[in-house]
């Protein structure tokens, strides 16, 4: 399988812009800029696709393998919040919020940090992983 995307820049990198389409075209000629990037802009950054992309692979991991134990989640609500420093990003912290009936809170624990260590996201990601949860049930 070969996912695509593409990005089309015109001018110099603080006074050009930019856009952004995929494939599916969920993003199409999604605008970004330097504003959006380092300041606050309108638009997109890749660090905030990275943060979704890194929210989504992880969500859906942490599904498989709550579902595989018996325990299908009831909503699992993920947050990735980057740091991007020195022109690297260095963290991916993610913050879980999960609704799973009758699982203990040590096998949950047990899922998440698979999960973390092993959705596509995480693997390919060259920086710290973090996360934190609240388990309702």
């Amino acid at each position: 399988m070969i996912r695509k995307a593409t990005a089309v820049w015109n001018g110099s990198g603080k006074e050009g812009s930019g856009h952004l389409t995929t494939a599916s075209t969920v993003l199409d000629k999604t605008q970004y800029s330097f504003k959006t990037r380092f300041e606050d802009g309108v638009g997109t950054n890749p660090e905030e696709l990275v943060a979704a992309a890194h929210a989504g692979c992880f969500a859906m991991k942490l599904s498989f393998n709550l579902s595989g134990a018996e325990f299908p989640p009831k909503e699992l609500d993920v947050t990735a919040n980057i740091t991007f420093e020195d022109g690297t990003l260095k963290k991916s912290h993610l913050v879980i919020k999960a609704t799973v009936d009758g699982i203990a809170e040590d096998k949950f624990a047990e899922l998440v940090k698979d999960a973390e260590e092993n959705c596509p996201i995480s693997k390919a990601l060259k920086m710290e992983i973090s996360s934190e949860y609240t388990l309702n049930a």
